[in-house]
């Protein structure tokens, strides 16, 4: 019986000491990578749908006009919603799928901000 209570007392005494606060490490670098909230690239993608409940593109181009108006930001985040397919002539622009095909990035930002602006608010639920 003594001897059972010696073996559970040195795992017990011995698990206490293995817990800290500083992750698992390999060699210099942490055993597990995470990437901490608030980086850049998720300040950078605002329209992104919540997990759980799909968005529609409405709902994500306006997603898009709270990020400040003319700037590189603001157009990554409609570039995300619909990529850029640029073409040599296009077309004006009859609905904000058309905006993808403006080559300059200044036409493109326009086009999406105007029909973004132009979608009524839709109620968030």
């Amino acid at each position: 019986m003594r001897m059972i209570l010696a073996v559970a007392a040195v795992l017990c005494s011995t698990a206490a000491f293995a817990q800290t606060d500083k992750p698992p490490m390999v060699g210099d670098k942490p055993l597990v990578q995470v990437k901490p909230k608030g980086t850049k690239e998720a300040a950078a993608k605002p329209a992104a749908a919540p997990k759980g409940k799909p968005q529609s593109i409405a709902a994500r181009l306006q997603a898009c006009l709270d990020l400040d108006d003319g700037t590189k930001d603001r157009l990554n985040c409609y570039d995300a919603i619909i990529p850029p397919a640029p073409k040599p002539k296009p077309a004006k622009a009859k609905g904000y799928a058309d905006c993808h095909f403006f080559k300059e990035e200044d036409e493109r930002l326009a086009c999406y901000n105007g029909f973004a602006e132009s979608i009524p608010k839709l109620p968030k639920s």
